[in-house]
């Protein structure tokens, strides 16, 4: 059986915008296979980028 840790990694989001900024959360592998994709806030930018997943 898969341990919580294998089902749900941690992944790194990093901006878009290109000004570095990097939120960090977990994922579910079965429900998200991709690279995930999410609109949210850059500080540095001061506005919503797309935020990409890292490997």
């Amino acid at each position: 059986m898969a341990s919580r840790t294998e089902l749900r990694p941690v992944i790194k989001l990093r901006s878009t915008a290109g000004t570095g900024h990097t939120y960090v959360t977990r994922k579910s592998r079965r429900n998200n296979p991709d690279r995930l994709v999410l609109r949210k806030f850059d500080p540095v930018a001061r506005r919503h980028v797309a935020f990409r997943e890292e490997r």
